[in-house]
């Protein structure tokens, strides 16, 4: 299997006021970063003839409203799109294909808004688990993915977020 997991944000301003460089920056980081990754995984794995799992990591801002966030935006949804033309095009070669989407997680990519005492109580009044996720709350959702139980589960769209895309 191979999760393509890398990315970054970028600080938002008002979208009439985007830069272009910005824009190509976040872009081919999260969007060709994971195509890159994903290509060669998928190659490999035709290649071997044993099936496998191509995961991205999108986020729920490609399914919210991410004011000021556009670019981000864009390359999650880009990357869902991806992942499911992926699940069609290779589930007849027993590749699955999934997206995963964080919402609030403690990391470095995040740490800014974690160090702001009132965003970060915005944040948590939101997530009615009332706390940010943590990496290894994605432990489970991957075990799941690489063994035999999901071998009938493709293309899939999983939202891990704590309830917050509910509330």
């Amino acid at each position: 299997g191979c999760f393509a997991n890398a990315g970054i944000g970028a600080r938002g301003g008002r979208f009439e006021t985007l830069g272009t460089e910005d824009w190509h920056r976040v872009l081919r980081v999260n969007l060709d970063g994971a195509f890159f990754t994903l290509r060669a995984a998928a190659r490999h794995m035709l290649e071997q003839g044993d099936g496998g799992v191509l995961v991205g990591t999108a986020s729920v801002a490609a399914i919210e409203g991410a004011a000021r966030n556009q670019h981000y935006a864009a390359t999650k949804g880009g990357l869902i799109s991806m992942m499911r033309a992926l699940a069609v095009e290779y589930a007849r070669h027993g590749i699955r294909a999934h997206s995963i989407l964080p919402g609030w997680i403690a990391t470095d990519m995040t740490a800014r808004g974690q160090a702001d005492p009132a965003f970060q109580e915005m944040v948590s009044k939101r997530v009615p688990m009332r706390r940010w996720g943590e990496p290894a709350d994605f432990g489970g959702i991957a075990i799941y993915l690489m063994s035999a139980a999901s071998r009938y589960h493709t293309g899939d769209t999983l939202v891990i977020d704590g309830g917050y895309t509910l509330f």
